[in-house]
């Protein structure tokens, strides 16, 4: 961060008008005004390791494979969401933050250097290895991936009711939603808890996690939230054309549009279980 010396007068500042000096000009913050006003990340942000994690994890991670499903269900000539990710991701972050945050991220660089003194002056034994750990993500992601994938075989489509066939499929990626998050947020924590026990380094990078999934996490969530809306977007644009077809009472399009919701679940997976990748690659390096 830059300096932030107090105000240093050259000298006696006179008035022609007899008047007293002049106050120096206030290098206060200008006061908060009523609501939330998004903060500047490049502004606020600590100095030293958090910023540049904050700048170069974001700054040049690629667009996931989730954005290019969501993409995909859009409308010929709508705007993609990847275009959004050609913007200055710290200053659209900043706008999810307002000035409460800002002193709470202030305190995670605080809570990060911490850590790591901490794991300097006890040096732990390593219990699990990195082997260990990427045996583990493999196993819930294969674990996750095969529920993804499972169809209720007696579940058959009624093209005279595709209201509640879409209740049913919107009823599937719901729940699969709430597993995704359980079973991820669960190996996450436990790969933090490990990371914890390590190295300064790691006992850092476990300690940034932790501030990013609180201060990130919930409104990560609710953005994941809307992603039936894409789905029930995508499925309208499929029953309408199978309307306006030859065949306007063939279902087959539903099994494609099946295929495209464990595809995004799938993709949602790999999002979910990016800082759990992140955490693990950096066990050994």
């Amino acid at each position: 961060m830059g300096r932030t010396g107090g105000y240093k007068p050259a000298g006696r500042m006179v008035s022609n008008c007899g008047q007293p000096p002049a106050k120096p000009p206030d290098r206060r913050q200008p006061p908060v005004r009523a609501g939330k006003p998004p903060v500047s990340l490049h502004a606020q942000a600590p100095c030293g390791a958090l910023r540049t994690v904050l700048r170069s994890s974001f700054f040049h991670t690629p667009t996931t494979a989730l954005v290019r499903q969501l993409a995909g269900f859009l409308p010929a000539g709508a705007v993609a969401p990847g275009d959004a990710a050609r913007q200055d991701v710290a200053e659209r972050l900043g706008q999810w933050l307002n000035v409460a945050d800002a002193i709470g991220l202030s305190s995670a660089h605080a809570a990060i250097a911490a850590a790591g003194r901490q794991a300097a002056r006890t040096p732990g034994h390593q219990a699990t290895s990195a082997e260990t750990l990427q045996a583990e993500l493999e196993r819930v992601r294969a674990v996750l991936s095969q529920s993804i994938t499972t169809r209720d075989a007696r579940h058959q489509p009624d093209p005279d009711d595709l209201d509640t066939e879409f209740a049913f499929c919107l009823q599937r990626y719901q729940d699969q939603q709430r597993r995704l998050e359980m079973s991820v947020d669960a190996l996450r924590t436990h790969v933090r808890q490990t990371l914890a026990q390590g190295t300064p380094r790691l006992a850092q990078l476990a300690a940034l996690d932790a501030a990013m999934d609180q201060m990130f996490g919930g409104r990560e969530q609710r953005l994941l939230n809307n992603v039936p809306g894409f789905l029930r977007a995508r499925f309208m644009a499929l029953r309408q054309a199978a309307a306006a077809s030859d065949t306007p009472h063939d279902v087959h399009w539903l099994q494609g549009f099946e295929t495209e919701l464990e595809q995004t679940l799938l993709a949602e997976l790999d999002h979910r279980l990016q800082p759990v990748v992140g955490m693990i690659e950096s066990f050994d390096t």
